[in-house]
């Protein structure tokens, strides 16, 4: 848990004038208000909420303070994993030596990671979640889910088009967007984009 230096600055502290939301606006495990300091930052907390490892995350929109010299530095996000918090930094470049910032996030009882963005800016992961994102906050209809669910029971797959036709009573991309999000079905993030000809399958088979 992070110390109390960092939490009094509050959810509704910001002290870099630049930091504002992007597209797209709605999260998954976002603790408190979602700003950043770059479309990059936005971007990677896209991958956070598809992590299953990560279970929730903030923007860090303050300077953390060394308490052992003047010295303030900033990051883009604490994420909570199972066992261990991360002060992450979105960088678009090398970031070279971080000795010093990964000696601050100890203090914090943090681990320090710094991100490249120049390394995942290409994968499908990344656009496959942001596309997804943008459907956050969708509720299924019961009558959709029930039957894309009894046809992955029958069939044990479907295309994502197959699922898309599927759906009656609710928007098709929103409602099948909405079951990948709350882990109802899942689909291959990481090999390429999403398409007509995606694989889906129940959660967990």
């Amino acid at each position: 848990m992070m110390t109390e230096p960092a939490h009094a600055a509050g959810d509704e502290a910001c002290d870099f004038p630049n930091y504002r939301p992007y597209f797209p606006f709605l999260t998954l495990k976002c603790v408190g208000r979602p700003l950043y300091r770059t479309r990059d930052a936005r971007n990677y907390a896209c991958l956070l909420d598809l992590d299953p490892s990560v279970i929730s995350w903030r923007c860090i929109t303050y300077a953390l303070a060394d308490s052992h010299g003047p010295e303030r530095y900033y990051v883009d996000f604490m994420v909570e994993k199972d066992g261990e918090h991360l002060l992450v930094e979105v960088w678009d470049r090398d970031p070279g030596n971080t000795e010093w910032i990964s000696t601050l996030a100890e203090q914090f009882e943090c681990r320090y990671q710094a991100v490249l963005m120049s390394e995942i800016r290409n994968q499908p992961r990344l656009q496959n979640a942001r596309d997804l994102l943008r459907y956050a906050g969708y509720d299924a209809a019961l009558g959709d889910r029930i039957r894309i669910l009894a046809a992955l029971d029958e069939l044990g797959s479907l295309t994502l088009a197959e699922c898309l036709s599927a759906v009656r009573d609710g928007r098709p991309m929103q409602t099948v967007a909405a079951m990948i999000l709350t882990g109802h079905i899942e689909v291959e993030l990481d090999e390429e984009l999403l398409g007509p000809d995606t694989v889906v399958r129940r959660a967990g088979r």
